[in-house]
């Protein structure tokens, strides 16, 4: 699941790979705004068709975060 996630991060949100590591905080190392981390829910949501309420989207603070809620709430 980390695999996925990294790539959509590189992918659509234009990080840079060698930064992405599971411990790798979404804002402070990553430099995501909230604007892309909607974004990043949003493509979640549609890649593995669950909703991802505003609640869980705030504890979304590394990419280790993103891929443990994933691997439990996916379909």
């Amino acid at each position: 699941m980390f695999e996925q996630i990294k790539e959509l991060l590189v992918e659509e949100l234009q990080v840079n790979p060698d930064e992405v590591t599971p411990e790798a905080e979404l804002v402070n190392d990553l430099g995501i705004n909230s604007l892309e981390l909607a974004d990043l829910a949003l493509l979640c949501e549609e890649r593995y068709d669950l909703e991802i309420g505003e609640d869980d989207l705030g504890k979304f603070v590394t990419v280790g975060d993103v891929a443990d809620y994933l691997a439990k709430n996916s379909k």
